[in-house]
């Protein structure tokens, strides 16, 4: 078991993957949209059934393309992208009101498929559909994503919304389970935050 899980977020403009993280981090959502420019890492603890848990939670900016390697062509040769290769697992987010986002996502993960290296213990990868809150606007029905995520892509999937705090916990309980943690297998898993989980534990990089 690792000492600290290495998780990265990421998504298109606009999808609400920096809401999502603020609001497991500090139980907080704004409705103002503040584009991310720049990579941030945030180092929380959480307790899970009795037992601490060291998160380092890396939201990454919009990204063109996945970095092929981590040579100076690849990986460091772009600051936004430093540290997306050698994460433990990857949230990839969509708007459920945007095919785009949707598209975009699903580009992202076919090519950390395609870049990560062979022969490596598989990653988990979920798809998180944010904005349930907006579930008129939806574009795509919720049980043709599933399907596709779960029974193609083989990876797992939630919906939930930044805005009211619904499934956020659950997701990051469930992406726990995922990267193999021991002690987190309940269904019913508990989770809660260290006294140590500070705003100053996020650090702009």
């Amino acid at each position: 078991m690792v000492a600290t899980f290495k998780i990265a977020v990421l998504g298109a403009q606009g999808v609400g993957k920096s809401a999502i993280v603020r609001q497991f981090l500090y139980n907080e959502f704004s409705e103002v949209c503040v584009p991310t420019t720049a990579r941030r890492v945030y180092l929380p603890a959480v307790v899970m059934n009795g037992h601490v848990h060291d998160l380092q939670i890396m939201d990454f900016p919009p990204i063109t393309a996945f970095p092929v390697n981590t040579l100076q062509v690849g990986e460091w040769a772009d600051v936004c992208c430093r540290g997306i290769r050698s994460v433990h697992a990857y949230i990839l987010v969509y708007d459920i009101c945007c095919f785009d986002s949707f598209e975009y996502i699903k580009t992202i993960r076919q090519q950390i498929l395609e870049t990560r290296v062979i022969g490596t213990s598989e990653t988990p990868i979920i798809i998180v559909g944010n904005k349930r809150d907006l579930q008129r606007g939806r574009v795509i029905p919720r049980w043709n994503v599933s399907n596709l995520v779960k029974k193609t892509w083989k990876c797992g999937y939630i919906e939930c919304s930044a805005k009211y705090n619904w499934h956020i916990l659950l997701l990051f309980s469930e992406l726990l389970k995922s990267v193999g943690c021991a002690r987190c297998k309940h269904v019913h898993t508990t989770i809660r935050f260290q006294g140590a989980l500070r705003r100053n534990r996020c650090t702009i990089m």
